[in-house]
């Protein structure tokens, strides 16, 4: 108790409040003192206790001067404690209630509840340390010092300035926040009209550009995101747009579709092409019409259709008799396979693995096990049987 000292029981400037438990009677050690059926006050740096009666009697304990704490059980007749242990007395130590103890902590002894709450919030506040962060601007004085020209954000208007503080912040920060955004959005354009500007050099040929060199920045240019993307804006809408769109689609989609095998699911060139064009995002619905396009415009995709409704995008070359022979081979090797098994195997997506087997199946080239632990595709042994 000699780490106490007389306090006036308002809050410093910057300190603010985080618990308070009415009924907690405070001991020296393993004794009882006088001061018994009070409140104590959780701050940011303190720990305070006021007499519920006369308010005029309040002390405090800088929250410093806690090494550790922990937590009594309550038993038959007695209430549930806090132990707090207590750093050894500071030189500079204000006068206090107590001159010296035996006792290097103390008890706090909860007569209302609300000891668990209590525990956990001077956990988070020992653990957080914001007394060494937030410093006070005034000092702490005893009531027999001058309060003379002393400001305590205290009460409504201690509440009041707080809550002023917090929108400046919020104020400040979404500013920044906006300022932020606009500069990207700055950069963005730059980054746009740069790319605008070489990629028309490009096509002009304009400069020593090799060939080589222009399907490179292309590939760059696609792989950024930075392409001029078709919009409704700039094409209008209808058929038009949707024509301009297929054939935007067939040159963004020629390189990936070649690399999954000449066929990739439609709604992985849906991410593919949302991810390229930014944040003119496409609509599933102006997807499907410019996919519906490509074989009018004769373009060297297609859009495909399976029995079991799935859609794809598939090159035009594409053979569709090497892919069930391939297939089929593969399973003949294994002896039987599944969808995931394929998938992994051929690097496809399992959605396609499965719609080949299919395929080879609806030929006549393989037949299904569809069981409890998966659909399992062998080869059909009556084709290789008089």
């Amino acid at each position: 108790m000699d780490r106490f000292v007389w306090a006036s029981g308002l809050l410093e400037i910057n300190e603010t409040l985080v618990i308070q438990q009415r009924g907690v009677r405070l001991y020296d050690g393993d004794e009882k003192t006088k001061f018994d059926l009070g409140t104590v006050v959780l701050s940011t740096h303190r720990l305070l206790w006021r007499e519920q009666k006369k308010h005029d009697c309040c002390i405090a304990l800088l929250l410093s001067q806690i090494i550790f704490f922990e937590e009594q059980a309550a038993g038959i007749g007695k209430s549930a404690k806090i132990v707090v242990h207590l750093q050894p007395i500071p030189p500079n130590k204000e006068a206090g209630p107590y001159q010296s103890s035996k006792y290097s902590y103390i008890k706090l002894s909860f007569k209302e509840h609300g000891q668990i709450e209590f525990y956990r919030r001077l956990s988070e506040e020992l653990s957080q340390k914001r007394w060494e962060r937030i410093s006070v601007s005034q000092p702490m004085q005893s009531p027999g010092r001058s309060q003379a020209g002393r400001v305590r954000a205290a009460g409504i208007v201690g509440i009041e300035r707080k809550l002023e503080e917090k929108r400046k912040e919020t104020d400040k920060n979404i500013t920044e926040a906006f300022e932020d955004l606009s500069k990207l959005m700055k950069k963005a354009k730059e980054m746009v009209d740069l790319s605008k500007l070489i990629a028309n050099k490009i096509k002009d040929k304009q400069g020593d550009i090799s060939e080589d060199e222009t399907i490179r920045f292309k590939s760059y240019l696609l792989s950024m995101g930075i392409a001029n993307p078709v919009t409704r804006e700039t094409h209008g809408s209808g058929t038009h747009y949707h024509m301009q769109l297929a054939k935007q689609l067939s040159g963004i989609l020629q390189a990936p579709v070649e690399e999954q095998g000449g066929m990739m699911a439609l709604t992985e060139v849906y991410c593919l092409t949302n991810r390229a064009r930014g944040m003119e995002l496409l609509s599933p619905e102006d997807l499907v019409n410019a996919c519906k396009m490509f074989e009018a415009l004769n373009l060297p995709m297609r859009l495909r259709i399976f029995d079991s409704g799935v859609m794809v995008v598939q090159l035009q070359s594409h053979n569709e008799d090497e892919m069930i022979a391939s297939a089929v081979e593969t399973v003949s090797e294994r002896g039987f396979i599944s969808s995931e098994e394929y998938a992994k195997l051929v690097g496809i997506s399992v959605l396609l693995a499965k719609e080949r087997l299919l395929l080879a199946e609806k030929v006549g080239h393989l037949c299904r096990d569809d069981s409890v632990e998966s659909l399992r595709f062998y080869p059909n042994l009556f084709l290789t049987r008089d």
